[in-house]
């Protein structure tokens, strides 16, 4: 079966949350370094000549549609009773909530410090910007962008896709989501060939994104969230991570935005948000919003699996 039982699925639902909180992501053998090195290899082999552009679904439609295909056959050699234990995997593997907490501590807290080297290079980790300049300002604005965008996407879309297909669902997002951030890229090299990747994760990620900004406006300044995202996220080059970040920006009561430097060159972005600049305080402030936003899902989401078990 393709579709778990409501009894099912909240027993998968709890795996996978329960080994995210536990253990977070694994630290050896994890799935996506072996499909991020699978995909680099078919890049360096596809991404090359004329008709780049099909090269790219192509090599989309192998790796993605592909791995859920491959999950949903491995899922089926097991027991009706047993496969809610794939699908509680496959919500562990998708899930970032604990790395992305991880990381953004490791930002703020010598930022805190005022130790601006350790806080760059902690930053640099999670931001394709340069960061070799940035001053605190820009270092806690950077970080906190990150939180909000990789919040909607390591955190909230795959639980958005396993509530609406379980474990193929959230394994669609993710891996579709790793090529996006692989092959995404508006470069010389990525512009055909990634095209679709950018796409896909873009058609994936736009009720997720706007649940999630909804769910930050809630939890936040509310009035000046839903003013930053209805004024300032169209401006935003990213259809998805414009509504997040505007709306995070303004649930804290911090701007975001305004130039950076990516690749060398400098690009003029539109400023997010309304307040002073962000700070090391606001950086763990973002945090707790995710953390509060993470809760509001879980309940939601725990509620709607328990009233399908009540109605089979």
């Amino acid at each position: 079966m393709l579709e778990l039982s409501p009894g099912h699925w909240l027993a998968a639902f709890a795996l996978g949350l329960g080994l995210e909180a536990l253990l977070g992501e694994p630290r050896r053998w994890h799935a996506l370094v072996g499909f991020g090195r699978l995909a680099q290899g078919l890049e360096a082999s596809l991404n090359r000549g004329r008709a780049r552009i099909a090269r790219g679904l192509l090599a989309w439609c192998g790796l993605v549609l592909g791995g859920v295909a491959l999950f949903i056959a491995l899922r089926s050699l097991l027991p009706d009773a047993l496969q809610w234990l794939a699908d509680g995997l496959a919500l562990w593997f998708a899930l970032g909530a604990r790395s992305l907490f991880t990381h953004i501590a490791a930002i703020a807290t010598p930022l805190a410090a005022g130790d601006l080297a350790t806080a760059r290079a902690a930053v640099a980790r999670i931001v394709s910007r340069d960061c070799s300049t940035l001053e605190a300002d820009g270092i806690a604005a950077a970080g906190l962008e990150s939180a909000l965008e990789n919040g909607a996407d390591a955190i909230f879309a795959s639980l958005c896709w396993f509530a609406l297909l379980g474990g193929p669902g959230v394994l669609l997002h993710r891996l579709a989501n790793t090529l996006d951030a692989m092959w995404g890229y508006r470069s010389a090299r990525f512009l055909q060939f990634g095209r679709v990747a950018a796409r896909a994760d873009d058609v994936l990620c736009w009720l997720p994104a706007r649940l999630t900004a909804l769910s930050y406006a809630l939890l936040g300044h509310r009035r000046s969230a839903l003013h930053s995202w209805r004024r300032q996220a169209p401006l935003w080059d990213s259809p998805n991570a414009g509504p997040v970040m505007a709306a995070g920006a303004g649930a804290l009561g911090v701007q975001l935005g305004g130039p950076a430097c990516y690749h060398g060159q400098w690009e003029t972005r539109p400023l997010l948000g309304q307040g002073h600049k962000a700070t090391a305080a606001d950086l763990m402030r973002g945090v707790q919003l995710l953390r509060r936003t993470l809760l509001l899902w879980l309940l939601v989401l725990g509620l709607l699996g328990g009233l399908r078990l009540c109605w089979s």
